[in-house]
């Protein structure tokens, strides 16, 4: 299917909605991924830093097998607080774990750091993140709005302005599988000093500029970059399909799919990133037919993660006044192509 053909979004994926909530005096946001029903999920994290919330929901031997929701939040430690939101926002509503007549939402969570972007982070004695991950799930649709939005809104990479991004495909059997990122890494994610993106060999239609990685990869372009202290950095990714997968097969998807961030971000999972791919399935398609369903599943996931993450740098709008971080790609190279 033609990327014409779909809005090139998590939200292409059947039973999922997305919602998006940031303060720009703050500048910081949350991004909630809501299920139509609830969601098979698993996470698999690589970084050094990680900052979550109820993952071990997601054991494999846990009792509670599904989520109701997920949520990605700035903030660092104190976004944490952003599933209370989500909670209280799927609680008025009757949805979540059943425990006699209590009902109780399953929100796992993951933070990442934008305490330093020159937002007014003094908010007093209760940080705001439960009030916008509230504000972001009654916003939920199937619209995905990237760029500086949500989650992404305060984050940086080493040398460009970081963001919120989303793509998607489907197979040929319709099986669709979509990726969200909320990228802020301690790396790169454009080939030295230039506009091309690591992730260039995955684009499709020019989804972030059609800029060619240079024919000769320099030592200089090798260079590790790396931003900031311990703590500082990290993806937020979410990798999602329509087949109906099992816990394990799920996992096995997550796992995959780092390889997206690996495509994408040089250098990645570094002892400075929190790294974390959550994997969700929404049931709306057959399960997978054999092990190499099941792996194509994931490769597919993985190229599609690594198109998420470009696309978030790509589409990030130009700084604010009082942002002390990097200017966005389009400030520095001038044009957004499609």
């Amino acid at each position: 299917m033609a990327l014409s053909d779909t809005q090139n979004a998590i939200t292409d994926v059947p039973g999922l909605t997305v919602g998006h909530a940031h303060d720009e005096r703050l500048m910081s946001g949350v991004t909630v991924i809501l299920g139509d029903s609830p969601l098979v999920a698993a996470v698999d994290g690589r970084g050094g830093g990680i900052g979550t919330r109820e993952v071990d929901a997601l054991n494999l031997q846990g009792t509670v097998e599904e989520v109701h929701g997920l949520v990605l939040s700035g903030g660092s430690a104190f976004g944490l607080d952003a599933a209370t939101g989500v909670q209280a926002f799927l609680r008025e509503r009757g949805i979540g774990f059943a425990v006699r007549e209590a009902r109780v939402p399953i929100v796992p969570g993951a933070i990442l750091f934008d305490l330093l972007n020159g937002g007014d982070k003094d908010w007093g004695r209760t940080p705001p993140y439960a009030g916008l991950a509230y504000e972001a799930a009654r916003r939920a649709s199937q619209h995905c709005a990237i760029g500086s939005v949500g989650a992404g809104f305060g984050a940086t990479t080493v040398n460009l302005r970081g963001g919120l991004g989303s793509a998607s495909e489907v197979l040929a059997d319709r099986t669709v599988i979509g990726a969200l990122a909320a990228v802020n890494p301690a790396g790169a994610v454009t080939v030295g000093d230039g506009p091309a993106f690591w992730a260039r060999a995955f684009e499709r239609d020019g989804e972030f500029g059609n800029h060619a990685v240079p024919g000769n990869i320099t030592p200089a372009d090798l260079k590790p970059l790396l931003k900031g202290d311990p703590g500082e950095s990290t993806v937020l990714a979410v990798v999602a399909t329509s087949a109906s997968l099992t816990r394990p097969q799920a996992m096995r998807m997550a796992i995959m799919a780092q390889t997206g961030l690996a495509r994408a971000i040089y250098p990645v999972h570094t002892p400075l990133d929190g790294d974390v791919v959550f994997a969700l399935s929404t049931r709306a398609a057959p399960a997978p037919d054999s092990v190499a369903s099941l792996a194509r599943i994931g490769s597919v996931a993985a190229n599609v993660l690594a198109r998420a993450v470009a696309r978030g740098v790509h589409a990030a709008a130009p700084v604010p006044a009082g942002w002390t971080g990097p200017p966005a790609w389009i400030e520095r190279f001038g044009d957004t192509g499609k």
